[in-house]
């Protein structure tokens, strides 16, 4: 089990882009630990969302971490343009890059840190290789590419398989909420991205708190 800090990191794919910066300020205040970006491209999942320009202004709006997870294909192209906008950690797809490792040094050499995930039908085993160089495995606990799904439990058995190989950051997205976040805790995760469950709420502060409990 780890006994690093537990991190709570909320979704804006959930938020009111229309108010986005107060949206941010909420949970910002009300206790949260990271900001996690969804980045889509329409080809390596079936949803387009943001860029860089909407990185640069979420930068304006906090200084809290900025946790980037590039669903995009040959991310490498644009990690300069997603580190100048303001991303503090960058996460990539095993599926989507043909040289993975190039990849994770690209970020690591602009300074940000780096983490690699894997769609819930891929095997865990294929992150092995890179154990050694990411600071962040991201268990997706839901099919990437749109918020507000159901979450999977038998994601779990991959966070307990990584716990024991992997010293760094597990995160955890996809359906979080305070009990799967609870179970999700006593897997071995560190990070738990939630994006409805926070932002579905009136009082985001109240619920980062019974979050916060449900994975001390």
């Amino acid at each position: 089990m780890s006994l690093k800090k537990k991190l709570i990191a909320p979704s804006i794919l959930s938020a009111d882009f229309g108010r986005l910066a107060d949206e941010i300020a909420e949970v910002d205040q009300g206790g949260c630990d990271w900001i996690h970006v969804d980045v889509m491209d329409g080809h390596f999942v079936p949803n387009l969302t943001i860029g860089p320009p909407v990185i640069r202004w979420i930068r304006k709006a906090t200084r809290l971490p900025l946790d980037v997870h590039l669903m995009i294909e040959e991310p490498i192209r644009y990690i300069g343009d997603f580190r100048e906008a303001g991303s503090d950690w960058m996460t990539i797809h095993v599926e989507a890059c043909q040289d993975v490792s190039g990849t994770l040094k690209e970020i690591k050499s602009r300074g940000a840190k780096a983490g690699i995930s894997i769609r819930p039908k891929t095997d865990v085993a294929a992150l092995e290789p890179y154990l050694s160089s990411v600071d962040l495995i991201l268990v997706m606990t839901v099919e990437p590419g749109f918020g507000g799904q159901v979450f999977m439990p038998e994601m779990l058995d991959k966070v307990r398989s990584l716990r024991s190989k992997f010293s760094g950051y597990i995160s955890i997205d996809g359906g979080i909420n305070v009990e799967t976040a609870r179970q999700a805790a006593q897997a071995g995760a560190d990070v738990f991205v939630a994006g409805s469950a926070i932002f579905k709420e009136r009082n985001r502060k109240a619920y980062l708190n019974k979050l916060r409990d449900a994975i001390s």
